[in-house]
């Protein structure tokens, strides 16, 4: 794969990026208009800002430091990249209205346990930590990589701890 194909990608990831956010905000509107309460404000500029660096580092350390494309880590890091695509789909499909990329919760509504929530309590994170590796890897990014693995790590534990509390008020589970 050579560094323009690899952008490209990186590109149409970031595009997917901007079509979740149009499906949050359209979510988020319909979650306050049923007394959606949002928590843990503080930490999404860090996480747009993480993330919108991720992409970004991933571009310039390809083209600054002349990364090349290794066919067996590149190949298998892209067939994550796919599939990380497929569960963070399979999360919105299966939240509907209630998926956000901020934490807000409409008071007395079950917490969901289908879908991808059958198995795991944040599989979107599951989702978010692996691409946050994988997409660099496809193109031998490993810098963007580490950075990102270790400050999402950082972000991801005052993440789930919002979003804990915030559950924690839903106490009842629905199929």
């Amino acid at each position: 794969m050579s560094a323009i194909l690899y952008t490209v990608l990186v590109v149409l990831v970031g595009l997917e990026r901007l079509a979740e956010l149009l499906v949050s905000r359209r979510n988020a509107a319909w979650a306050m208009a049923r007394g959606g309460v949002e928590t843990g404000q503080g930490h999404y500029p860090v996480m747009v800002v993480l993330h919108t660096g991720l992409l970004v580092g991933c571009v310039v350390e390809v083209w600054l430091a002349d990364r090349m494309f290794v066919p067996a880590l590149g190949w298998s890091m892209l067939a994550l990249v796919v599939g990380c695509q497929v569960l963070r789909w399979w999360c919105i499909g299966t939240l509907g209205r209630r998926w956000n990329t901020r934490v807000i919760v409409v008071p007395g509504m079950a917490l969901v346990a289908s879908g991808p929530y059958r198995f795991l309590r944040h599989p979107n994170y599951v989702a978010v930590v692996v691409e946050g590796a994988a997409l660099p890897l496809v193109h031998g990014a490993w810098i963007t990589a580490a950075v990102f693995t270790m400050a999402n790590a950082a972000l991801l534990t005052v993440r789930l701890r919002e979003e804990q509390r915030a559950l924690s008020a839903a106490s009842t589970v629905s199929a």
